[in-house]
């Protein structure tokens, strides 16, 4: 799903026009579409009372739409539809949605009744993304009667929540709260990302009319079932544990001997045929007593025979940062096959990330360490930051945290939406490159759908187990207890 800015986004409805869809189409369509919502997540609607705030731009005019559809077909209990402008400064096919309504003879307020604050449903419809700095005015007072005005409403905003900016991750102003957003043809940039994705409640996106042509050439993504769901489908009759990949993680040390077997853990778990770890001689027995299903080798004396006939190396969970671990990761480095390189790999010379699939998976302070930047200055754009260092490095940057981003070399991002603060404790990276390692064993060919899977999959997985035990008690290996869950859900 493409992720737009304001200006793409004002682009996209000027052509879409262009090609003959006039733009009050477009209103209406985005009007239908926000009814439909209402009456599948609050039905029935008649039996509601209902305030729409509505602005003097085209997000107002979306509401009218909205204010029109259940004046003249739903009825509801109670409808109050407020005007936050003078009528005169309405224009175009904001200012003809307008008079429709009052053709339809639904009454509309100047200011907020008394009786409205009873609502049971509030539409946001005040701003939308034309917004450039904080709101201010009728606006402003607008925003503070939804966050405080109607007690017993759950809010909906139209398009964007009011005040929150389309384009920029950081508030600017005051924000109107929502428990839901119903946006038109793609998300916004500045909704995606935290922590305004925080603000946005539960984000649908509804199409309006605009042809998919018009922006499928957008670099920014959120990461959605349907781009890896073949990658989940049922294996072939005659697979056997040679057809799934090999994966070798290459990790541990003394006092660290968790982090490779939970990665190989994690590669089984993704589907991966076969698992070695190679570790130093004395982590061995550690590593083995985690589980029988890994194999185990010494990693220091059998390094190029061990890669031999792997399909995918995953290296640095536990590796240590010495020189021994140092020497490891230039030996890999010959490795044809895709490679993931996480945690104590990160912080050596890296080889030459050009020539074949490489996979970095840093946490802010790993991308710190790799582009010389605070962590305050990736945190600050960590899109940019990401963008940055896969163009420049040729490899496939996974930058976890909230709304991990996927970076390819060609520019590309892809934002996941998925995880919870859950994920806040020691293990669960090392988990992230074993689901990566075991997807890319299975679908070496098919690496951005292969990373793709294991971000998004990991991150519901704890969703879903930070719903049943809670966030706190939740501990690295329950992404693998809850990944069965979690692939149901996607299939």
């Amino acid at each position: 799903m493409r992720v737009l800015t304001a200006a793409e986004m004002r682009e996209v409805d000027r052509r879409t026009i262009e090609m003959g869809i006039p733009g009050i189409v477009l209103m209406e369509n985005a009007g239908h579409r926000v009814v439909e919502f209402l009456e599948r997540r609050f039905a029935p609607l008649a039996e509601r009372r209902i305030a729409i705030l509505c602005g003097k731009g085209n997000n107002g005019g979306d509401g009218f739409v909205v204010a029109r559809q259940l004046f003249t077909r739903v009825r509801p209990r109670a409808l109050d539809v407020v005007l936050l402008a003078d009528p005169a400064e309405l224009k175009g096919d904001a200012a003809a949605n307008y008079r429709m309504l009052e053709v339809c003879g639904c009454p509309v307020q100047r200011e907020i009744p008394a009786g409205a604050r009873c609502a049971t449903l509030v539409v946001d419809a005040l701003l939308g993304t034309g917004i450039s700095g904080p709101a201010a005015g009728r606006m402003l007072e607008g925003i503070r009667e939804i966050n405080n005005g109607f007690p017993l409403a759950e809010v909906v905003a139209v398009d964007i929540p009011s005040g929150l900016p389309s384009d920029l991750p950081v508030p600017v102003g005051e924000l109107a709260r929502a428990d839901a957003t119903v946006t038109f043809t793609a998300p916004k940039l500045g909704m995606v990302l935290p922590p305004n994705c925080d603000h946005t409640g539960e984000l649908i996106v509804g199409a309006i009319g605009s042809p998919e042509s018009l922006y499928d050439t957008v670099q920014v993504s959120l990461v959605e079932p349907s781009m890896f769901r073949a990658l989940l489908g049922p294996r072939p009759r005659s697979g056997h544990k040679g057809t799934f990949g090999h994966v070798l993680v290459i990790g541990g040390s003394p006092g660290k001997t968790g982090a490779p077997s939970m990665a190989g853990m994690a590669a089984l778990r993704a589907g991966a045929g076969l698992v070695t770890v190679g570790s130093a001689p004395q982590a061995i027995p550690q590593i083995a007593s985690h589980a029988p299903e890994l194999m185990t080798a010494d990693v220091d004396a059998h390094l190029e025979e061990l890669m031999h006939g792997k399909t995918v190396i995953a290296i640095g969970p536990g590796l240590g940062r010495d020189e021994r671990a140092a020497n490891l990761v230039r030996k890999a480095a010959g490795f044809e096959g895709p490679m993931v390189l996480d945690a104590d790999s990160l912080f050596g010379e890296l080889p030459d990330l050009h020539r074949h699939i490489r996979v970095l998976t840093p946490h802010p302070g790993e991308m710190s360490h790799l582009t010389g930047k605070s962590i305050a200055d990736v945190q600050k754009d960590r899109l940019g930051t990401a963008r940055e260092f896969a163009t420049s490095q040729g490899a496939m940057l996974v930058l976890k945290g909230q709304r991990t981003l996927i970076a390819f070399p060609d520019g590309r991002i892809w934002i996941n939406p998925t995880g919870t603060p859950a994920l806040g404790t020691g293990g669960t990276g090392d988990i992230l490159t074993g689901l990566i390692a075991g997807f890319l064993a299975q679908f070496p060919k098919q690496p951005d759908e292969a990373v793709a899977a294991a971000v998004y999959l990991g991150g519901l997985s704890a969703e879903i187990g930070a719903r049943e035990i809670g966030e706190k008690p939740f501990i690295a290996s329950d992404v693998l207890k809850y990944l069965p869950r979690a692939l149901e859900a996607c299939e």
